[in-house]
């Protein structure tokens, strides 16, 4: 349920916001050159975006309200270990960006962690259903009490907001928690192999 390694955990996610904050840094000394690296749907030179897109803020205020999930839902979501947890940020990665980039309007710029944020929640709700762990499962609802009223930010509505990237991620972390539960699977169906033995 939660990291083998727990402060190993906490000192890597925590690397990952202090860089977020640096990069905001950057983009503020640079009168907002930075934004522009978001995703820009439909356009060849938007593609690039999706590399770049969850590590970019409009600003502190959009960087704030991503802190705390960024580090409750990131460090939950080692608890696979360091492997997995790269496996698994990189679908959502990938997913929520292609998806912005092919369904949202013409003309946009998208970014911000609130991809990963989605994504890694849709996975830590699903992982242990899928997995049949009693403990993920536990957290899960718990998780679903903490946050689960955010999963209305996959809808539109709500101006300057892009529920595409929400969507996406989302969906992304829907796939990562089927790949991680199929891969459980096969490794718990695998024969045992007889120790070694000497000739």
């Amino acid at each position: 349920m939660l990291p083998a390694k727990p402060k190993q955990a906490a000192i890597a996610i925590v690397g990952f916001v202090a860089a977020l904050y640096l990069i905001e840094l950057i983009d503020v000394i640079t009168n907002g050159a930075l934004d522009a690296g978001g995703i820009t749907p439909r356009e060849l030179s938007g593609l690039t975006g999706i590399i770049w897109a969850p590590a970019l803020h409009f600003g502190w205020d959009h960087l704030a309200a991503n802190t705390l999930p960024v580090l409750v839902l990131g460090f939950l979501t080692m608890a696979g270990g360091i492997g997995q947890f790269v496996a698994v940020t990189a679908t959502i990665w990938l997913v929520g960006g292609i998806g912005v980039w092919l369904i949202a309007p013409e003309g946009t710029i998208h970014a911000g962690a609130s991809i990963l944020i989605f994504g890694w929640l849709t996975f830590l709700l699903l992982r242990g259903f899928l997995t049949r762990r009693f403990l993920q499962i536990a957290l899960a609802v718990v998780l679903f009490f903490l946050y689960g009223s955010a999963l209305w930010g996959i809808l539109p509505g709500q101006p300057g907001v892009s529920w595409q990237g929400h969507l996406f991620g989302a969906v992304g972390g829907v796939l990562a928690a089927w790949l991680v539960a199929r891969a459980s699977r096969q490794t718990s169906s695998r024969p045992e192999l007889p120790g070694n033995l000497g000739v």
